[in-house]
This record gives structure tokens, sequence and C-alpha cells, in this order.
């Protein structure tokens, strides 16, 4: 059995150790907004925050994140930051096709909690591991400062 605090809430999974974290998330919890991308950590749709970091849930074994504070996109919007970002997101109308927007907010909302006041650098440099298909970069970073300027 693997503990995992998911969301705020405390889970024991019968799964292998070497099961993705994807994985447990999508098919045993049922927490379908992380998204499959690539299976390899390159394109960022399966990006959660453990401990408050972006972490891609693809290539992370769940025996690495037991007992670690695991957030989703489902629970993101739980604090002052996750909200600000889901919100910029909605007024910049940032969403195209949708598919990479929840490992885009988990990583704008790691970068926030680091930085209040992010250049576009900052930004660029935080986002890199994120891609776009729609390329709907320049709306994503000025989500990014939109929501910084709702934090201030």
């Amino acid at each position: 059995m693997i503990k995992l605090d998911v969301n705020g809430k405390q889970h024991q999974l019968d799964v292998a150790p070497d099961t993705p974290l994807l994985w447990a998330l999508r098919d045993t919890l049922h927490l379908t907004g992380t998204k499959y991308g690539c299976g390899q950590a390159l394109c960022g749709a399966c990006t959660v925050q453990v401990d408050g970091a972006p972490m891609r849930s693809c290539v992370t074994p769940v025996s690495a994140v037991a007992g670690r504070r695991i957030t989703t996109i489902e629970a993101v919007d739980r604090d002052r930051v996750g909200k600000a970002v889901q919100d910029a997101w909605r007024k910049l109308d940032v969403v195209q096709c949708g598919y990479c927007q929840s490992g885009q907010i988990m990583s704008a909302v790691s970068l926030l909690r680091q930085n209040r006041r992010p250049s576009d650098n900052d930004i660029d440099n935080a986002m890199s591991g994120n891609l776009c298909r729609c390329a709907t970069y320049v709306r994503i970073r000025a989500a990014i400062h939109e929501a910084a300027k709702a934090l201030a």
C-alpha cells in the first residue's frame, strides 16, 4: 500500500511502487484534470505540484512522492494564488484546445508563489517545460502578469 496526500486528503493505494503518479491520480483516484501528453516529461501536460513545486507526474513513481503533499488542478484554486491564476486565464481567454492548460496553470501557480513580480524572462524560464500545441504562449504570459497584478 502506498500512502499519498492528494489535495489535502489521505489515500492508501494498492498500486505497485513504480506506478507513475499520473496513472494513480487518473485511474485510481479518478482525478482526470491532470493530462497524459508525451509520457516522457517533455510536454508538461501532466504537471502537478509536489510540496508546492511543479513535477511531471507521468515519470514520477508513486513511491517517490509517498508522504509528500500533492496538489492537482482540481484543488489549485483553494488559495489566493491559484484562484488569481485561474481568474486571469478566464479573463484573458487563454485556452484554445485546453489540453495543456492544467499543466500550464500548475506551473504558473508555482512561479507566482515564488515570485510575485515575474519578468517576461522569469515567466519564459518557469514555463519552458510546458508546451502548448495551440501556441497560446503570449496569452499565457499575459495571464501570469495579470494574476501577479491581482496579487499585488
